[in-house]
């Protein structure tokens, strides 16, 4: 900062520059640099995670899953996973969180929409009721969504 003082009070003392001329530039340079910022922050939002519509979709049990879905996810159960499958004209989107330490677990899906470059899934995992909490066995709680496939990336929220 001290260098820029000595340059600026050089510039003055050779009238290059006068007090009031050095604020108007700075005024210049800071709206010219929010005007940068606005556009290119509101130029990147738009389109990419605009909401199209939201989805409509079928929660599948495990007996409704295709056998090589079914497999994935046998694998997959005790750690946390999402994952998508398609099969033909059918997209699958699956999200399990881990081996908990009781039953009575569940997911909801609050969102599940299209943009217009991929198809975003926001999933919270419920905790059981205080009566479903004294089953002391260990439980894997997944969701499997089925819906057409839009042949978009998935994103995961």
């Amino acid at each position: 900062m001290r260098e820029w003082n000595r340059f600026t009070g050089l510039l003055r003392q050779e009238g290059f520059l006068s007090v009031q001329a050095m604020k108007r530039r700075w005024i210049q340079v800071a709206f010219v640099l929010a005007l940068i910022v606005a556009v290119v922050g509101c130029g990147k939002t738009q389109g990419k995670t605009q909401k199209l519509r939201d989805l409509k979709f079928t929660v599948l049990s495990a007996e409704q899953l295709p056998e090589e879905l079914k497999q994935m996810m046998e694998e997959k159960k005790t750690e946390s996973f999402r994952l998508t499958f398609t099969d033909e004209n059918i997209l699958y989107i699956c999200v399990g969180y881990g081996k908990q330490p009781t039953g009575g677990y569940s997911i909801s899906v609050t969102e599940l929409y299209e943009t217009e470059n991929a198809v975003y899934v926001h999933t919270n995992l419920l905790g059981p009721t205080a009566e479903e909490a004294r089953q002391k066995s260990p439980s894997c709680p997944y969701i499997v969504m089925k819906l057409e496939n839009l042949d978009k990336a998935v994103v995961f929220e």
